[in-house]
């Protein structure tokens, strides 16, 4: 059930899905329907409905593909069925993760994916309600080799008990560009463990195969080196980027750049305390033990959130140069958020040094800006990272095949010194 208080006044609201041979529509109440349908209507029982208003479907709130949605009104009837014989089963259209990168932000779709990690319940405070709500991030993987985050709300997040390893089949979820791309179950959506459907079995049996050992891409970060705004960042090496003299100059600078990961700062500074209003991501300050103080939202926290704000060293066949970096990317690089390695550092968990030990000799296409910043009186050109993915690697072998192609050599010609 969900409320609302606008101008007009306040009400409530419930929605549900009907399935039939034929397909799914959404039903939806509001007000005195609420109190009168909401407890009625089962999920997996069978009901005969009559006299609903018929409408155009509002699709930014629907998880549903129909051009038409009902609404309960006084004169509604919802009778259950005795027969449940022959009754459909939850059809799903399902988006692989691979995929998602194809998809337009804020899309709804479904997805199914085997659960790799569990992230804690935060809660954060509405910016346009300010009331607080709670949040978990699930991280998924599939057998198209990427994994996704994606977020569950309110009681369905503070009541999430399911094991890692588990296959978990999505019906409803948002599209997100945060990221790169993330997931987020709408309150319309639902979500069925272990489900009895092919695409769960063949996902068991892959992850339990090979799965399980697998290392996952993410698309924290397209490898496309054309920016949104489309702007153009040309790949470069280490050597041309002091070479070029990059972000040098009055404007910034942008580049793309392959390169391995050869050093990780893992002092205190990988990570600061951050406020959880949604949107905030400020520094807050430990005012007392337990209690953490955001100046700009003026609220506490017992906790606060940790965000990566990392510096790293990369090389190339030309050089080695540091790079700064920030949550999203950091979560890709570390392959967690810095709220668990905070927690190891608390804990003394010696996992703490294999986690910055397994982010190193990694490889990556990171996409840059070049500009000059101050620092302690002294000028230096800082270069940060926006995003950043996995090599694509048989795009790289084509790339380097087509630079052999442009020496134009015959048959009988060499590389080689004779």
């Amino acid at each position: 059930i969900k409320t609302w208080h606008n101008k007009n006044g306040e009400g409530k609201l419930f929605s549900c899905n009907f399935l039939d041979e034929s397909g799914e529509i959404r039903a939806t109440g509001f007000k005195e329907a609420v109190d009168q349908w909401y407890d009625v209507l089962q999920e997996g029982s069978v009901y005969y409905v009559s006299s609903c208003k018929v409408q155009l479907a509002k699709k930014q709130f629907s998880n549903v593909n129909h051009d038409y949605e009902l609404t309960f009104e006084r004169d509604t009837s919802i009778e259950k069925a005795e027969d449940n014989e022959g009754v459909p089963q939850i059809t799903y259209n399902f988006t692989t993760l691979a995929d998602l990168q194809s998809v337009e932000k804020d899309t709804t779709i479904d997805t199914i994916g085997v659960l790799k990690e569990v992230g804690d319940v935060n809660e954060i405070v509405s910016k346009t309600t300010s009331k607080p709500f709670s949040k978990r991030e699930l991280t998924l993987v599939d057998n198209t080799g990427y994994n996704v985050r994606l977020t569950i709300w309110g009681n369905t997040a503070l009541n999430f008990d399911v094991p890692t390893e588990t296959v978990i089949a999505f019906k409803g979820v948002k599209v997100s560009d945060f990221g790169g791309r993330s997931l987020s179950l709408l309150s319309s959506g639902t979500m069925n463990v272990n489900p009895d459907i092919d695409e769960g079995h063949k996902l068991k049996g892959w992850y339990d195969a090979q799965g399980r050992n697998d290392t996952f891409s993410s698309h924290a970060n397209s490898m496309a080196t054309t920016s949104t705004s489309g702007r153009n960042d040309q790949m470069k090496t280490i050597a041309q980027v002091r070479d070029e003299n990059l972000g040098m100059g009055e404007s910034t600078d942008y580049f793309s750049l392959k390169a391995t990961i050869v050093f990780v700062k893992s002092d205190t500074t990988f990570a600061y305390p951050a406020c959880l209003s949604e949107g905030c991501n400020k520094k807050v300050v430990e005012v007392a033990e337990g209690e953490w103080r955001c100046e700009r939202c003026d609220k506490g926290w017992p906790n606060p959130e940790w965000r990566y704000i990392m510096s790293i060293n990369v090389s190339d066949h030309t050089g080695q140069m540091w790079l700064s970096l920030f949550d999203d990317v950091g979560r890709m690089v570390m392959g967690r958020p810095a709220n668990d390695i905070m927690k190891m550092r608390d804990e003394m968990d010696n996992g703490e040094k294999e986690v910055f030990s397994n982010a190193v000799c990694q490889t990556y296409v990171f996409r840059c800006r070049a500009k000059m910043d101050t620092f302690q009186d002294q000028q230096r050109v800082r270069y940060q990272v926006s995003s950043a993915g996995p090599v694509n690697w048989s795009a790289e072998g084509k790339k380097l095949a087509d630079m052999i192609k442009q020496y134009s050599l015959s048959d009988n010609d060499s590389l080689f010194v004779n």
